[in-house]
């Protein structure tokens, strides 16, 4: 890749930097397998995932999924409960899913350390921009939240009215936060919705990691690069800047 006139890389985190996708997809798969089953429903699968799911806000993903098997149900709200049946409930239902599985630990991909390593050794900056309100738990729990002075995560989307993936408005505001223009920056995803939102924003690159959705629907939705590791984007890092 060339990193002529860029200053910053933005990156997605589950599926990036950390291999919390499984686990997310292990969460989605519990929660709407059990609903689905109870309802007599078309059995839910790992397309649905990447299909309706993968990199949205958890709520709009909720939404997508039912709506594809013709259901509908209330928002809900703030004082909702896991039990309760409405879209804020089923996402607090997956949510708890997914901290237990979090609890049995996560490391993060060797590859993409190594990345990280070599930005900060050529003096470029990085931030995390995620659809995940657990991004700080997952980073704490890899041992990666000191590396990252800017999370702009679902916490950050929700309080500053911020759309979420696929519209650019996180990343730009990860970018603005770093003081970058969106010009001078890389955008990092695995999903197809986020790939989508850095093709939407005008960043220098959008480089898609394929992690399931492979590399054809990555580079259809906007992704300049696609690469199965982020090691592959090493080569032609820029000497350590002064």
């Amino acid at each position: 890749m060339d990193y002529d006139g860029v200053d910053a890389v933005l990156f997605d985190l589950d599926g990036v930097i950390t291999p919390t996708a499984e686990k997310h997809m292990q969460a989605w798969n519990r929660m709407f397998t059990t609903y689905f089953a109870e309802r007599g429903i078309e059995p839910y699968s790992d397309e649905d995932y990447f299909r309706y799911i993968d990199g949205k806000p958890r709520l709009e993903g909720i939404a997508s999924m039912l709506a594809a098997r013709g259901l509908e149900l209330p928002a809900g709200g703030d004082d909702d409960t896991a039990d309760a049946d409405t879209v804020t409930g089923l996402g607090l239902r997956k949510n708890d899913v997914f901290l237990e599985l979090l609890a049995e630990g996560i490391e993060a991909y060797p590859g993409s350390v190594r990345y990280l390593d070599a930005l900060e050794a050529a003096g470029i900056a990085s931030c995390v921009v995620s659809s995940s309100k657990n991004a700080t738990t997952v980073l704490e729990a890899a041992g990666l939240r000191e590396r990252f002075d800017v999370v702009v995560d679902g916490v950050v989307a929700a309080r500053e009215g911020l759309a979420g993936k696929p519209r650019p408005d996180t990343y730009w505001r990860g970018a603005e936060l770093l003081g970058v223009p969106a010009e001078r920056c890389v955008v990092i995803e695995d999903a197809v919705s986020g790939v989508q939102a850095g093709a939407a924003g005008g960043f220098a690159h959008v480089v898609g990691v394929d992690r399931g959705a492979g590399h054809d629907a990555l580079r259809e939705e906007g992704a300049d690069v696609v690469v199965d590791d982020l090691s592959e984007l090493i080569e032609g890092l820029p000497e350590a800047r002064t």
